[in-house]
């Protein structure tokens, strides 16, 4: 039996509200550059989170290519729409908001309840999440990920960047209408 880490506890649950938080930032903020830059504070969070799961490789690649190259990406389309104040409309409560904040609270409840109740019902000794993967010798490794991404996970991977590709040539154009 290993004892806890608090440590790695405490530092899971900041990791978590980190995430959390920026990503609600990314949705409420007005100005979608200050939404961008809640998304590269969310990425480092998750960076985090990574690296107490020992996936320092996917960390490493969290931080490099979604908060470098991705986001610098999506900077630059934001900054070449050149939205003026006025454009980006008002801040308001409506009805569709309250009912999505209800529904978001209602799932990340029942996401919550899902999750803990299996260490309420054993008392609590589930173990830790270092002991889970203490089987898997690759785990987080560079063979695992590559594995995962082209192998395993050869079409979303591809499907996701011609995604990325076709909404930066979407912005070029809606740019190039207003210019």
């Amino acid at each position: 039996m290993t004892t806890p880490n608090y440590a790695e506890t405490i530092l899971f649950y900041l990791f978590a509200a980190g995430v959390l938080g920026s990503g609600a930032q990314v949705v409420f903020r007005k100005n979608p550059l200050h939404g961008a830059l809640s998304l590269v504070a969310c990425f480092f969070f998750l960076a985090g989170i990574y690296v107490l799961l020992a996936a320092h490789l996917a960390a490493i690649l969290q931080v490099m290519v979604y908060a470098g190259a991705v986001m610098v990406l999506f900077v630059f389309v934001i900054m070449l729409l050149n939205l003026k104040e006025e454009e980006m409309g008002q801040e308001k409560m409506t009805a569709w908001k309250g009912i999505g904040l209800v529904s978001v609270l209602a799932a990340v409840g029942g996401i919550a309840w899902k999750g803990l109740w299996p260490l309420y019902a054993t008392g609590g000794k589930l173990g830790d999440m270092a002991g889970r993967f203490a089987g898997q010798a690759e785990f987080g490794s560079v063979k695992a990920v590559g594995r995962a991404i082209y192998v395993n996970s050869v079409l979303p991977f591809e499907v996701t960047s011609i995604l990325l590709l076709v909404a930066v040539v979407g912005a070029v154009v809606v740019a190039k209408g207003k210019i």
